[in-house]
């Protein structure tokens, strides 16, 4: 694949509400888009990185830097390519910074799938066609608003439901839901936000019978996750402590948890998600697709991913109409009545970008010539 340009797009897109987890409350999305230019089509990645590093180390000014400076110029020295995984290779010396190889990789998937004539899902080995989409909730000031929230999205369809906790707002929160719907399908995100003085919390949270616990200890951990799972019956999931497919290695064989979160920008790119959907696979351990307030082009990645065959748990993936006024992509996510997203099936991600909005939401770009 010979590429001609890449160009980079700073983007900014208002929340319909405050999105607030255990580390911080966002009000506004800035992130940056990928236009990877290759043999007349145009290929599209997301850079998902948030404007604070509190998630992981990157911010959308560092994960700018990163791809304008070192993944581009790396990528052009290397010369044509023949398939888009070897972009994990080129960038391999960069460590780390992960948004920033995911968004440059994922352009590179877009474009090649378009030129092969067939969907991003197909090109990667998806099978499914359609994926279910969850919806993940922030932290609610009370129990009561927390209750009025959920009630909402259960009448919009939604069969799985996940929230974000933090300590003082976790066990009567939790309570209040099992007390309120019963035993709808429940699951926890505690975004590092817990340490193993709190394993009391968590033993007395297995009776509410959760789907999982994501993440609940350090960011960086899979030693102590190792013993809150020994301890628990609920499963754990791992988001933070996942940055590659070693990561998943290691966290599989010490017993850290018995679920993972993959998200594409998280572990580097698509390349590095099918590596672990593959171990995860044939170990018996099953995976979901997570989300970061993502926008267009990174939901259209999440849901290419989500086709794959270990990817068995409700997504978040909901539709565009969550978190955005108006999303600048045709046409917009839509969920049926089973709670399930379809899967494109057009050439590339499936989606076209509406090219008025895209404009408005764009305040900076720069061009790099190949």
């Amino acid at each position: 694949m010979k590429i001609d340009k890449i160009v980079l797009r700073k983007m900014k897109m208002a929340l319909k509400t405050p999105f607030t987890t255990s580390f911080a409350t966002q009000t506004e999305k800035h992130f940056s888009v990928v236009e990877v230019h290759a043999g007349g089509v145009v290929g599209y990645g997301d850079c998902s990185a948030i404007s604070l590093p509190f998630y992981n180390e990157e911010t959308n000014v560092t994960a700018w830097h990163i791809m304008r400076d070192f993944l581009i110029p790396m990528l052009k020295q290397a010369g044509d390519i023949s398939h888009p995984s070897q972009a994990r290779e080129i960038f391999a010396p960069v460590k780390r910074n992960n948004c920033a190889k995911a968004a440059i990789e994922g352009g590179l998937w877009d474009a090649w799938a378009k030129q092969q004539g067939i969907s991003l899902a197909k090109a990667i080995g998806g099978e499914r066609t359609r994926v279910e989409a969850g919806v993940s909730i922030g932290i609610q000031s009370t129990p009561d608003k927390l209750i009025e929230v959920v009630d909402g999205y259960l009448n919009e369809g939604y069969k799985r439901i996940k929230i974000k906790i933090k300590p003082g707002y976790d066990f009567n929160y939790v309570q209040a839901l099992r007390q309120t719907f019963g035993d709808i399908t429940l699951m926890v995100d505690a975004n590092s936000a817990y340490t193993l003085d709190d394993i009391d919390l968590f033993k007395r949270m297995d009776q509410f019978g959760l789907l999982m616990i994501e993440q609940p200890l350090a960011h960086d951990d899979i030693i102590d996750h190792r013993k809150l799972q020994a301890a628990i019956a609920t499963p754990i999931c791992l988001d933070e402590s996942i940055a590659s497919a070693e990561d998943a290695r290691k966290a599989l064989e010490l017993g850290s948890g018995k679920i993972i979160n993959i998200k594409v920008a998280r572990v580097g790119g698509i390349t590095e998600v099918k590596m672990i959907h593959d171990l995860c696979q044939q170990q018996g351990v099953p995976v979901w697709c997570g989300g970061m307030l993502d926008t267009a082009v990174g939901k259209a990645h999440n849901i290419a991913i989500a086709s794959l065959p270990n990817f068995v748990f409700a997504h978040d993936i909901p539709p565009s109409s969550r978190y955005w006024h108006e999303d600048f992509m045709l046409p917009q996510v839509e969920m049926d009545r089973d709670s399930c997203v379809a899967v494109p099936e057009a050439p590339g991600i499936g989606f076209a970008i509406n090219p008025g909005l895209y404009q408005e939401y764009c305040y900076g770009e720069e061009s790099f010539s190949f």
